[in-house]
């Protein structure tokens, strides 16, 4: 695919980046050259190909779900600054 100078003004526009007329020139040659090279990779047989995560055969760690409280409350509470009938005591915001 042939990008033109008006195209890479048209993104560079839109990345809000300045371009000087010698750098419209390179990035019409880059830009070209990177969407013929993924032009490409769509010719790549992928049919019998299965989908991947990672290159290395891999499973996942699983542990039992076990619910708990966590047993802290009173680490917890012992940060507060303010305490009543343990709980957290806080500042009225709507008057």
């Amino acid at each position: 695919m042939k990008v033109d100078e008006a195209t890479v003004r048209h993104i560079a526009r839109l990345a809000r980046i300045k371009v000087t007329d010698e750098e419209a020139k390179n990035l019409e040659t880059e830009l070209s050259a990177i969407l013929t090279w993924v032009e490409q990779l769509g010719e790549v047989d992928t049919r019998n190909v299965a989908p991947l995560t990672s290159v290395v055969q891999m499973s996942m760690k699983k542990r039992e779900d076990q619910v708990s409280d966590g047993d802290c409350a009173d680490d917890i509470i012992a940060n507060a600054p303010e305490v009543a009938d343990h709980f957290f005591v806080v500042p009225k915001v709507v008057e």
